[in-house]
């Protein structure tokens, strides 16, 4: 699209192969493509997409100690996650700056600055010109997600310019914290990015919230994932597909518009990249009557302090 006020997104609402991270990001690259060719600007995938999401600990009781299956498992996690440094996602970066198009991608993060062993959730992105511009490391892991997901920090709370847009975002629950939100709201953000591994109930609701309070456009992506989406070579994959359900996450990605109604309401148990044309106007329309950190504010009463230092456990120093 040649008008700088106009934005087409594409949601690629699709599964992963389960912890494979090569063969998921091939069907990545071709999403990617798949978006370029139906002319979209910006593609979002789902939280955790590249390799998948930890199903395996709600399925095998992930908290018992010291279980030599949790180590297995997990140690295969670990070999299937992504080293940024490494250049693990080049070929993305490539394709980026191929088609002219922006993306957000959720991945487990190897993290070499924290030893390179331990996992962290993080939503990246990259730039139309094929740059990774920032890495948002989840601040706080959900529930089970806290026996394989390290914290995060605020290093990646960061938004970025396209078009006439300002675009940031956040993983799953962290769409839920009012504080992120507002950090990002601060920097100018008027075109909100929630990812989520699914579901609908998941996104039908905090989508439309976070665009009448941010009045904002809100894109949420979900991933899918159903039992026959488990690999059978996974380790212990006997145990893990005894328990699970025949639909794990039914997607339901959808778009929100500044005003809170939809653009793209929630798509379920459908895998696609599905796309949506956003209008810029629509944000200044809606900011006319409420604007959070704008007119609407009162920093001489309430105001918020961002720590965006990333987080490790070593400085060193050269003499």
């Amino acid at each position: 699209m040649n008008e700088s006020h106009l934005l087409q997104v594409g949601l690629a609402q699709i599964s992963p192969v389960w912890l494979n991270k090569f063969k998921t990001l091939e069907k990545i690259k071709n999403a990617i493509v798949e978006a370029a060719h139906q002319k979209c600007e910006l593609v979002v995938f789902g939280e955790a997409l590249l390799p998948g999401y930890p199903f395996w600990l709600a399925l095998t009781n992930g908290a018992e100690w010291n279980s030599p299956i949790q180590k297995e498992i997990h140690a295969h996690y670990i070999r299937n996650s992504i080293q940024i440094e490494e250049g693990e996602l080049s070929d993305v970066c490539k394709l980026a700056k191929q088609h002219k198009i922006a993306i957000y991608l959720g991945m487990i993060e190897r993290a070499q600055n924290r030893g390179g062993h331990s996992l962290y959730c993080s939503l990246v992105y990259i730039s139309e010109f094929g740059e990774i511009k920032s890495v948002h490391r989840k601040l706080q892991p959900t529930y089970d997600e806290r026996l394989t997901w390290s914290q995060g920090d605020g290093n990646g709370l960061k938004v970025h310019p396209l078009k006439q847009f300002t675009v940031g975002g956040l993983n799953c629950w962290e769409n839920w914290m009012p504080l992120p939100r507002t950090a990002l709201y601060g920097l100018g953000e008027n075109l909100h990015i929630a990812v989520w591994p699914g579901s609908i109930r998941n996104t039908h609701d905090i989508t439309r919230f976070i665009a009448k309070e941010g009045r904002s456009f809100v894109v949420s992506v979900s991933a899918l994932m159903r039992k026959e989406d488990f690999p059978l070579d996974t380790p212990h994959i006997e145990k893990i597909l005894e328990n699970s359900p025949d639909i794990l996450t039914d997607g339901g990605s959808c778009v929100a518009s500044p005003d809170g109604e939809w653009v793209l309401e929630p798509v379920v148990n459908k895998e696609g990249v599905f796309t949506a044309v956003l209008d810029f106007n629509k944000v200044l329309e809606e900011r006319q009557n409420f604007d959070a950190v704008g007119h609407y504010s009162r920093p001489d009463v309430t105001k918020l302090i961002v720590n965006r230092e990333r987080q490790a456990i070593v400085h060193f120093t050269e003499s």
